[in-house]
C-alpha cells in the first residue's frame, strides 16, 4: 500500500531508484526512466534547464504528457534522473588508489562534466540530490580516505571541501563563459576590450595597485584549466597539511 506524503498525496510504494533497478518482467517499453533522463539531458544541453518541462519531454518522446507522469511524479524526479545521467561521466580509473589522486581526478571530472552540462549548477538540489551514481562517486572518495587514521566526520569534510571547490570554481567558469557569449565576446582579449572603459577609470583612481599589477603582468589570465588546477592543488595541499596525510 502506498505511503502518505506531507501534502496528502500518495507516495509511491517504491523509490525512483528501486523502480529503475528492479528486474523487468517483460522487455522494456519504449518509454523508460533511462530514456526520459537521456532526453531531458539532451534538451537541457541544447536549450538550458528552463526548456526541460514534462510537456516538452512528452513531445520529444512521442507520448502523451500523462504517459510521462506515470514514470516520474514531477520535477524532483526529473532532476534526479538528469543528475544520475551525468553522474555516469565520473569514471575515475580503477588504478588510482591514493587519496590525493582519487580526489584530484574527481575534481577534474566534475569541472569537465559541468562545462559539458552547464545547467547542472542550476539544479535546485545540485549538490545534495541522492542518486545511485552520485552515492557511488561519494563512496569512491570516502573509500580513498579510509584507513588513513581519520574519523568519519573528517573524511566527509575532506571530500566535501574538494567537491565544493570543484563545483564552485566550475560554476564561476560557466557563468563567465555564458556572460561573455551573451555580450558577444569570444575571447579574453575581446572581453578586456569591452570592459576597457570601466577598467581604465577604476585603475586610474590609484585605489587598486595590486590588481593593476596583476592586469599588467599576468601571463595566464585566460588559462582557465591552469587556474582550476592551481586552486585544486592549493586545496589538496591544505587538506594534507591540516590532516597530516
Amino acid at each position: 500500500m502506498a505511503g502518505q506524503k506531507k501534502d496528502g498525496k500518495a507516495a509511491p510504494d517504491k523509490s525512483l531508484w528501486e523502480r529503475l533497478e528492479q528486474p523487468a518482467a517483460a522487455p522494456r517499453a519504449s518509454l523508460s526512466l533511462e530514456r526520459i533522463g537521456a532526453v531531458a539531458v539532451q534538451v537541457a544541453d541544447a536549450e538550458g534547464l528552463a526548456a526541460v518541462t514534462m510537456r516538452r519531454l512528452a513531445t520529444e518522446l512521442g507520448v502523451a504528457p500523462m504517459a510521462a507522469y506515470r514514470h516520474v511524479s514531477g520535477k524532483d524526479d526529473l532532476w534526479a534522473l538528469m543528475a544520475e545521467r551525468v553522474a555516469a561521466e565520473h569514471r575515475i580509473p580503477e588504478e588510482l588508489t591514493q587519496w590525493r589522486e582519487v580526489l584530484h581526478a574527481f575534481a577534474l571530472l566534475t569541472r569537465e562534466m559541468m562545462l559539458r552540462h552547464p545547467w547542472v549548477g542550476q539544479l535546485p538540489t545540485a549538490l545534495f540530490v541522492l542518486t545511485p551514481g552520485r552515492m557511488a562517486i561519494a563512496e569512491r572518495q570516502l573509500a580513498a580516505l579510509d584507513g588513513l587514521g581519520l574519523d568519519e566526520d573528517t573524511m566527509m569534510v575532506a571530500f566535501r571541501t574538494v567537491s565544493a571547490y570543484a563545483h564552485g570554481a566550475a560554476s564561476s567558469e560557466v557563468a563567465l563563459r555564458e556572460w561573455t557569449q551573451a555580450e558577444g565576446w569570444s575571447s579574453g582579449t575581446e572581453t578586456r576590450m569591452g570592459l576597457a572603459p570601466q577598467m581604465t577609470y577604476l585603475m586610474e583612481t590609484g585605489r587598486y595597485p595590486t590588481y593593476r599589477r596583476y592586469g599588467l603582468r599576468s601571463q595566464r589570465k585566460d588559462d582557465a584549466t591552469w587556474m582550476f588546477g592551481m586552486g585544486l592543488d592549493c586545496v589538496l595541499d591544505g587538506i594534507a597539511a591540516r590532516l597530516g596525510i
